[in-house]
């Protein structure tokens, strides 16, 4: 148990610095189906509300009791993925997320998330493959434009498909610092790349 926690806390401090790399460049994720942090339960509150301020083992556990005792618990599929993404777990957050796209079908979130976990295992036209089914299911989603922007630029290095990605995502969330901050690091690349 102490060496379950141990690489716990390290996956948790891996994923922590490599956020803070990844923060110069993609705003901050909040995982599909999870809301922000939640405040602690209220004396007398619902079991459940106790079991999202209950500790990531704790609730990781529980998640796997519920899909263990009902296999298409598809709220319990995406909330496992989503923690297994959070700590950067990324085979097990694809699988996770393929099985929750199996039960609901074309949720434009999940599908961007598990182009996150693709993009991350270095499978970019796959990843982008999901971006794109995002953006057709929900075309004014930007997190799905943004990834599919990150990937045409620093993973696959098509910094004029990249641009023409970014001018409609800029057309989408106009003003936004975090989409001026990207087309900034890709004209640096472009610079950089003579």
């Amino acid at each position: 148990m102490l060496f379950l926690l141990v690489g716990l806390m390290g996956g948790f401090l891996a994923g922590y610095i490599s956020h803070e790399v990844m923060d110069g460049v993609q705003p901050a994720r909040i995982a599909a189906g999870s809301a922000l942090p939640a405040a602690a339960p209220a004396p007398g509150a619902a079991p459940q509300a106790a079991a999202a301020a209950a500790s990531p083992m704790e609730e990781i556990n529980r998640l796997q009791q519920a899909i263990a005792s009902n296999p298409e618990d598809a709220d319990s599929i995406l909330r496992l993925a989503n923690l297994s993404f959070d700590i950067q777990r990324w085979e097990r957050a694809a699988e996770l997320y393929e099985r929750y796209l199996a039960l609901r079908p074309g949720d434009p979130d999940v599908l961007t998330d598990l182009g996150i976990t693709l993009r991350a295992r270095g499978e970019f036209d796959r990843a982008l493959e999901l971006f794109r089914e995002a953006q057709a299911r929900a075309p004014d989603h930007w997190q799905s434009r943004f990834n599919e922007v990150i990937v045409l630029a620093f993973d696959q290095r098509q910094l004029d498909a990249a641009e023409k990605a970014l001018a409609v995502l800029a057309e989408k969330l106009p003003g936004s610092p975090d989409v001026t901050r990207l087309g900034d690091e890709i004209r640096r690349l472009r610079e950089a790349n003579g």
